[in-house]
């Protein structure tokens, strides 16, 4: 459950709405269990909370789902009690954040699956459905995209 929540935390952007998506893809995932054939049961789980967030957003934000073309898409240690480091620590933390919630949605969905989740880029695929050469198109993109906000971004933090 909480990966589910995760992801739907992600898609939407907003905890109230992942809390109502989950909702709905748990009754779902009920109404339809008869239909499960096996398999792994988190990612077949993931693929409806993934699907009810896409409508969720259709309904709601379809402003947020335009699809990325693949030209469009090029274009684009451990803690200790020092408390500089805390600091510095948690503004890199704020930072990463913010730069996969400015990802595009696929791009988004790719690296909350794989770096948060630790799904495999079979489970991606097949929650997405979508190929496995398009998950390693995304999570090359997504993490090339990362390198850049995150590089911009903190010589902006250093200059302010």
């Amino acid at each position: 459950m909480n990966a589910a929540y995760n992801l739907a935390r992600w898609l939407t952007g907003n905890e109230t709405d992942a809390e109502d998506v989950v909702q709905e893809a748990c009754l779902r995932a009920f109404r339809f269990l008869d239909g499960f054939r096996g398999g792994d049961c988190r990612a077949w789980l993931l693929t409806i909370v993934r699907n009810t967030c896409y409508t969720w957003l259709q309904q709601n934000r379809s402003s947020q789902l335009t699809a990325i073309s693949d030209e469009r898409a090029e274009q684009f240690e451990a803690a200790d009690s020092n408390p500089e480091k805390l600091f510095l620590q948690q503004l890199d933390d704020r930072l990463i954040r913010k730069a996969i919630a400015d990802l595009p949605i696929e791009f988004r969905e790719a690296v909350i699956l794989r770096e948060f989740e630790g799904l495999s880029y079979k489970e991606i695929a097949d929650v997405a459905d979508v190929p496995i050469g398009t998950v390693m198109s995304r999570l090359a993109r997504a993490r090339r995209r990362l390198q850049q906000i995150l590089s911009s971004g903190k010589s902006k933090e250093v200059r302010a």
